[in-house]
């Protein structure tokens, strides 16, 4: 083979192209009208957080729960990049939705089982046109490199109340069960925006997709996709703490001065920034390597996780810390922040085990 024609891989791209931002605009406006945090507040001690009619209009009217779908099956035929903008903006707003767990867990794992059967391309073309929303039916805390015990009775699974279907992995392969044919106990979160429930589904019950080999790979797809993904909804978050502190400080007085011009404030929120410039590197590439299909997906996806995860933690602890006594009250939003990003923090994988995948991936003996 000639070094002229020895394949290349795509360099990374990191910029948002004008479509992302159109879309960005769109939701955005969208979350505005329909979900501000004063919503949500109002929301968060009912027994759903999730705001009516919103899942509608975001899925189905705008498009997006079918942007890692193909045409062909009534997606829209885009990719972990624009699906990346719409997690940064349900971020931005602490959204309480199932677009994670519909539209980019579950929807990857079903893509996974193509050639499989007309089962799966059937209930893909029901979630891309945000008719249904499914679930897969393993605990919010699994990460893409572990293997989720098969199993009837399945603990904190994000969304479940929200779901029409769940995924449900058995010893034989991978069902998709109804929501009606199964039982679901809520479960009390920390974050109170992504509601967790026990799911419970009798033997039996429920479609089979595929096989125990091809299960086992199709649950890794979409757990490794929805990892990838929630480091732009981290990112989000975190941009968004940014924000609301940097605007409250410049209002906020104390011996006639602003107190963002206070030196150790500027410091902190100075720091905060630079932190915001690696995570939205880190994010952005787990974006693209998922949409590009690179070989480095994993790695990539380990390195945002790993990154991402501790900024919106900290971006949300200074966002209340920097609030003064306004950012410990109930009706300030920043609790949601904080909650989302602590809840972030060990979903789909903890800050420790994705750095353990890092050391494995590139062969170094982890920490010990």
């Amino acid at each position: 083979m000639t070094e002229s024609s020895q394949p290349t891989e795509q360099p990374l791209d990191l910029l948002y192209s004008e479509t992302e931002d159109d879309l960005r605009a769109a939701v955005r406006a969208l979350l505005a009208d329909r979900a501000g945090h004063q919503t949500l507040l109002g929301r968060i001690e009912t027994d759903s957080p999730y705001v009516p009619g919103l899942w509608k209009s975001l899925a189905g009217d705008i498009g997006v729960a079918g942007l890692l779908v193909p045409e062909k099956l009534g997606g829209q035929g885009a990719s972990h990049r624009e699906a990346a903008v719409v997690l940064e903006e349900l971020g931005r707003a602490v959204t309480p939705l199932p677009y994670l767990t519909s539209a980019v867990v579950a929807t990857e794992t079903l893509l996974a089982l193509e050639g499989e059967g007309d089962a799966a391309a059937g209930l893909l073309a029901e979630l891309a046109g945000g008719r249904t929303v499914a679930a897969l039916a393993v605990p919010l805390s699994t990460a893409p490199d572990a293997e989720p015990a098969p199993g009837e009775r399945v603990a904190a699974v994000a969304d479940a109340i929200a779901a029409d279907v769940f995924l449900v992995l058995r010893a034989d392969g991978l069902y998709a069960v109804p929501a009606g044919e199964a039982t679901v106990e809520p479960q009390t979160p920390l974050d109170l925006t992504r509601p967790l429930a026990t799911v419970t589904t009798g033997a039996g019950v429920g479609a089979r997709l595929a096989g125990p080999d091809a299960a086992g790979a199709a649950v890794r797809r979409g757990l490794l996709a929805g990892a990838g993904l929630l480091a732009s909804e981290q990112l989000g978050l975190a941009e968004w703490c940014l924000e609301e502190t940097v605007r409250y400080t410049r209002e906020r007085h104390q011996f006639n001065r602003p107190v963002g011009s206070f030196q150790a404030l500027k410091h902190r929120m100075a720091q905060l920034w630079l932190d915001l410039v690696g995570a939205r590197a880190a994010a952005r590439a787990a974006a693209d390597a998922l949409a590009t299909g690179s070989a480095d997906a994993p790695l990539t996806v380990a390195v945002a996780q790993a990154y991402c995860s501790r900024v919106a933690v900290r971006a949300a602890e200074e966002c209340v810390q920097l609030h003064g006594g306004i950012g410990m009250t109930w009706e300030h939003p920043a609790h949601l922040a904080l909650k989302r990003a602590k809840s972030d923090q060990i979903a789909l994988g903890s800050t420790g085990r994705h750095q353990d995948a890092i050391a494995a991936l590139v062969g170094l003996a982890p920490p010990a």
